[in-house]
């Protein structure tokens, strides 16, 4: 007689049938390729691991009974439990359908117990950080199928969408047969006109026309290449997605050749515009490649312009979807959109292409934070007083509890807690480590709350046995996603603390953290394990006392010229139009051709920095080709306006950023090469610039330094400054501020900068660039106080910070800034952009883009109006009024019972009282 498990197998081709048939018994289409592993494992992505197909002639395999006509992959040599199978399903979904997920899916006998196998979305964006969905899961045992069962639906598109089948623990091999995902409606997978985002449409508000090829190639033309129409291709392999016909672009000699269509006069300056194409490649011996869709914009005075709009990887085996995104600043005198990006003699095939105006995105909900448990330990038996109770090791390692670790909480936790308990002065010790990542783990799912900003902290400490500096993070698995708690670079056998934090925004079925870090066989200690979640607005009073502690300074105005009837009834009022602490933003130069842009930022900004017009590569991008007018034309305008700006950047130090032609130069070649960059740029802009940051990002690069020694770095400073005197010279990186990155902590840029001035640079300022999630004010400030150390200027000189709930971001936002003014060693703050579409990371804009304030935009203006001083009040009988300030222009009004008088007068920096006279 059968066991159950056989019966199962028995049944399984039956079951899996069910599964496609849609509403009202119709069939419903699988999306997946491949599905039954019948043409072994084409269409599918081993995840950094490995696989084989058993076909049902094989017999039993690893403990499974098989049924007779059924084929099944087996994913073995996994070393994380992430690692899987997985196909990318990016143009097979809708945004607002529902889809069905199964699968049968078993183990290989090496595990005791039973385990759980997830399916899983990985959601890929171009310009944000890559979230996970967990849409199934089951558990199985050795020798037996189980049916995983779930659904999922996107209420946007990612860029990519991932499907992928995960789960068990590393060393035990995977086995899945037959996986289906269908919708729901299956009417939302075929061609149809909708407005949902994501899907392709061609209403009469699409720009392009002829979108679907029913009218030939009317409209279209080649680019450098020749254009086709087909009905199919590949010997009827190949037929259309959507409609009856397809396009190719093909004869390409070059990546650029493509298909293109002129839509001058049908787009508008100053609107958001969504582009949608259905596309693949095809060719000998061809490899999956990115296709782009690309805008060349020519403006009236012939300056060209090439925006990229949208790319996705294509392939030779099915279709996939392309979305994207753009604005015109100005108003161009032609636009065409083209398709690109393949290698030559790789052809590109298009279904249907869609510009259409896109959609304004709802503003966000404040997210509930009703019941929050500020400032409360989510780790269990923190404190070890059940020995190591609610732990467990991560991987073959052993766990222990020592003492003798330190007794007080760690500075940046205290700074966040205030008063507080002191540690229980034990420790987790951990031995046996065979691996980098093994340490003491402890599952916190339940524990978590949506779009609370959570801090880490804990001390840590490595055996004396190890060689060299040993990395230590404090790291979260969250669905299989590593997130960053926290790192520290740990030399000597003390305790070190070590602080971060993070935020999750989606909800996650599996949250754990563990730490890790040192090299196998290096025992690990770790005290005092602290996870809270921080009420960040908590600290803002303290902020504003320290803000205008130090940002204000006592003010007297000293009227002359009163009434000889007395001073007495004499009414001031005192009024601060601008505050003069810098805060500037970056501005590209398409910018500056939209008045909108340009009216918000001369109304709200008083420095400026060009994202990417004064760098090497954009001014000189072959060798002897300059180009400055780009910068010519933002200096103008910002001289025009009084804003202030700084030069960034003259060199960079990161291989990835350097153009091809100075890698090609020898040695000497090169050394001319930087100094003509030198002579060249800072002789033209001398005076112009107030900062420059001279070698960016030296902590993450060493092009240069490499190929022309360790003194470059610093003959680069001072050949800046022989140049440009009134030049302040900075230094220029990122994650120093955040915990996050051993590479860029503060002690590390410290010795840095050291190291350089003691070669005779001459370096006069500290840049931190900013960039940075989840911010935390302590942690933040711990990183300030000990740059301050230096006695140099520190200015935040790239800050943008990101989430996708506004009111979020709207907190990120005004916690570094509160910070930077509540310090006294920065100087200045810098924004990187503020406007949507022209930001580097998505759902970090103040503005949306087509000139809707957002919540976070809100709030800075907010932060803008609580840094002006106000006062009124009587002059006293000394003709004096007093007040308290910040720096910066002043309007002043004084009302006798003869007359009314209106000047203007300036508070510049500092911290004495100061005497205004005014006469009247």
């Amino acid at each position: 007689m059968k066991n159950i498990h056989e019966i199962n197998a028995g049944n399984h081709s039956e079951k899996m049938k069910e599964n496609i048939s849609g509403p009202s018994g119709s069939e419903a289409t699988n999306i997946l390729l491949n599905n039954d592993f019948s043409d072994g494992l084409n269409s599918w992505h081993l995840n950094f691991c490995d696989g084989y197909v058993v076909s049902a002639e094989s017999g039993p395999q690893r403990g499974m009974t098989m049924d007779s006509d059924g084929n099944y992959a087996v994913i073995t040599n996994r070393k994380e439990c992430w690692q899987g199978l997985e196909q990318d399903i990016t143009d097979k979904i809708s945004v607002g359908s529902t889809y069905m997920v199964s699968a049968f899916v078993g183990v290989s006998e090496l595990t005791p117990g039973s385990t759980d196998v997830i399916a899983t979305l990985k959601l890929e964006n171009d310009d944000s950080a890559t979230s996970y969905l967990c849409i199934g899961r089951t558990s199985c045992i050795k020798g037996s199928w189980e049916k995983l069962k779930g659904s999922f639906s996107l209420a946007s598109k990612p860029d990519r969408v991932i499907f992928y089948l995960e789960g068990p623990a590393p060393g035990v091999d995977l086995l899945i047969q037959s996986v289906v995902i269908t919708c729901s409606s299956p009417n939302d997978y075929e061609y149809h006109k909708t407005t949902n985002k994501g899907s392709v449409s061609t209403e009469d508000e699409s720009i392009i026309i002829n979108p679907q090829f029913e009218d030939g190639l009317n409209n279209w033309s080649g680019r450098g290449c020749k254009i086709a129409l087909h009905d199919s291709m590949g010997d009827g392999k190949i037929l259309p997605k959507f409609g009856k016909f397809f396009a190719s672009a093909t004869e390409r000699t070059q990546s650029w050749n493509g298909i293109q269509q002129e839509i001058t006069g049908r787009v508008q300056r100053k609107l958001a515009y969504e582009v949608t194409a259905v596309v693949r490649i095809f060719g000998n011996n061809i490899t999956p490649s990115d296709v782009r869709a690309t805008l060349w914009v020519q403006a009236p005075d012939l300056r060209e312009q090439y925006i990229g709009i949208a790319k996705v990887q294509a392939t030779d085996t099915d279709w996939v979807q392309m979305q994207g995104k753009f604005l015109l600043n100005g108003s161009p005198s032609k636009v065409v959109v083209y398709l690109e990006g393949p290698p030559p003699g790789t052809d590109i095939l298009v279904n249907t292409l869609v510009i259409k105006h896109a959609a304004k995105t709802p503003p966000s909900t404040p997210p509930d934070c009703e019941g929050a448990a500020y400032g409360v330990n989510i780790i269990e038996n923190s404190n070890l007083a059940n020995g190591t109770n609610a732990w467990f090791p991560l991987g073959n390692c052993t766990l222990s509890v020592g003492t003798g670790s330190p007794r007080i909480i760690p500075p940046m936790a205290r700074d966040s807690l205030g008063p507080h308990e002191s540690l229980s002065g034990r420790y987790i010790l951990v031995t046996n480590r065979t691996q980098t990542w093994m340490g003491p783990a402890q599952m916190i799912t339940e524990k978590l709350k949506l779009f609370l900003t959570y801090q880490v902290s804990a001390w840590v400490r490595v055996g004396s046995g190890s060689t060299g500096p040993q990395n230590v993070n404090v790291a979260l698995s969250v669905d299989n996603q590593w997130v960053n708690g926290g790192q520290v670079e740990v030399a000597d056998d003390r305790w070190h603390e070590i602080g971060g934090s993070f935020r999750i925004e989606k909800q996650p079925s599996k949250v754990m953290v563990y730490i890790q870090g040192p090299a196998s066989g290096v025992d690990l200690m770790v005290a005092g394990l602290q996870i809270f979640a921080v009420d960040r607005r908590a600290r803002f009073k303290y902020l504003r006392r320290q803000t205008d502690k130090i940002r204000k300074r006592d003010i007297v105005l000293k009227f002359s010229g009163l009434d000889s009837s007395g001073n007495l009834g004499t009414l001031v009022r005192v009024r601060q139009i601008q505050n003069d602490f810098p805060i500037g933003s970056c501005i590209s130069r398409t910018n500056i051709d939209n008045e909108d842009f340009v009216d918000f930022f001369v109304k709200h900004f008083n420095w400026a920095v060009f994202g990417n017009e004064l760098k090497w590569y954009w001014t000189e991008p072959q060798q002897g080709n300059l180009n400055y007018k780009d910068a010519d034309e933002m200096l103008d305008l910002c001289q025009k306006n009084n804003i202030d700006t700084r030069g960034h950047c003259i060199f960079w130090e990161v291989d990835g950023t350097v153009q091809q032609w100075i890698k090609s130069l020898n040695k000497t070649d090169l050394m001319a090469a930087v100094q003509n960059r030198l002579n060249g740029l800072l002789t033209r802009y001398k005076g112009k610039f107030r900062h420059y940051d001279v070698n960016n990002e030296m902590l993450h690069g060493s092009f240069y330094q490499d190929r022309l020694g360790k003194d470059i770095r610093a003959n680069m400073f001072k050949t800046a400054h022989t140049l440009d005197p009134s030049a302040t010279l900075f230094v220029n990186d990122y994650h120093v501020e955040d915990g996050c990155d051993p590479r860029s902590s503060p002690e590390k840029y410290i010795q840095h900068i050291l190291d350089l001035q003691g070669q005779g640079a001459p370096v006069g300022g500290i840049g931190i660039q900013g960039h940075i999630d989840s911010p935390v004010g302590p942690i933040v400030c711990s990183a300030l106080d000990k740059l301050g150390t230096l006695g140099m200027p520190i200015w935040f000189t790239e800050l943008d910070v990101s989430s996708t709930n506004e009111y979020v971001r709207a907190d990120d936002l005004e916690v570094m800034l509160r910070e930077a003014l509540a310090h006294p060693a920065i100087d200045g703050v810098m924004l990187w952009g503020f406007w949507e579409l022209f930001m580097s990371r998505e759902n970090s804009h103040l503005v949306n883009a087509e000139g809707d304030l957002n919540e976070a935009g809100k709030r800075y203006l907010a932060l803008k109006q609580e840094w002006l001083s106000h006062s009124h009040g009587y002059v006293d009988e000394q003709g004096q009024f007093s007040f308290r300030g910040f720096s910066g222009t002043y309007d002043v009004e004084v009302v006798t019972l003869a007359k009314r008088v209106s000047k203007t007068f300036v508070v510049d920096k500092g911290d004495s009282s100061l005497v205004v006279s005014i006469d009247l």
